[in-house]
């Protein structure tokens, strides 16, 4: 009798632990999208020398290296996302849009924008493994949702991602938690149910864990040159992220 109720106490232990032990694991990763899953500066300084160098080609009489301040000078007031870059640049510095200068500033942006927005390594096979692992994905981006989108489709990635929140689904940008709840509650998930990967310590990992959300910190596109992430993983390559997760599912 003895033996029968032991055998029954411990049952009952391995439940509970069970239990306790499934509302902890991870069941979906929450992504940035830009130096964390495609290697945006490498596109956008690309893309911006090249039509420093159309611009100049159609008639815009100023050195290269003082219009490539000049249009970055304007993205670090306005926002790496402005769409009127171009625009403000010519006004402000000619004091006319020449739409000769302004349309070969923007195909040459274009062309070279296709040509240098890739991936880091292994993302495809990182989000197929994550997703025959079960594990739900999401997007959590700052940038607007036309051109989030854009890159999401040029890159293949629109059929891995349960839901995708860009800032104009959020109206706010991270680390508010709004976004994070939000992705949160699309998911149906748990705070402690979810690892969010970034490069940005400050909006990533910092917004994500005020929410008591794990967190991974991208430090292979690491481009503020940060330190100390103070996340709960580093990844100097995404495919870590499987053995990560495997490694916490297992606890």
């Amino acid at each position: 009798m003895k033996v029968k109720n032991n055998l029954i106490f411990y049952v009952i232990i391995d439940i509970l632990k069970i239990r306790a032990y499934g509302e902890t694991m991870i069941k979906a990763i929450i992504f940035d999208l830009d130096n964390t899953l495609m290697d945006f500066m490498k596109f956008k300084t690309a893309s911006v020398e090249a039509a420093v160098d159309a611009m100049i080609d159609a008639g815009a009489d100023i050195g290269k290296k003082e219009l490539s301040k000049k249009i970055y000078d304007i993205y670090d007031r306005e926002g790496i996302e402005d769409q009127q870059v171009f625009d403000k640049v010519l006004e402000k510095n000619f004091g006319q849009i020449d739409y000769r200068i302004l349309a070969a500033g923007i195909v040459g942006y274009r062309k070279a924008k296709e040509g240098n927005m890739t991936l880091y390594p292994h993302v495809h096979m990182t989000l197929t493994n994550l997703g025959k692992m079960g594990i739900k994905m999401i997007i959590v981006s700052d940038a607007p949702r036309l051109p989030a989108w854009m890159r999401i489709c040029s890159l293949g990635l629109q059929h891995y991602f349960d839901r995708v929140l860009t800032y104009d689904d959020t109206g706010e940008k991270k680390p508010s938690p709004k976004p994070y709840k939000m992705a949160l509650e699309a998911l149906k998930l748990k705070p402690q149910e979810a690892l969010m990967l970034g490069d940005w310590v400050e909006r990533d990992i910092h917004g994500a864990k005020q929410l008591g959300i794990k967190t991974a910190f991208a430090r292979y596109g690491n481009i503020r040159s940060t330190i100390k992430s103070g996340a709960d993983y580093e990844l100097n390559d995404i495919i870590d992220l499987i053995e990560i997760v495997k490694a916490e599912n297992k606890k």
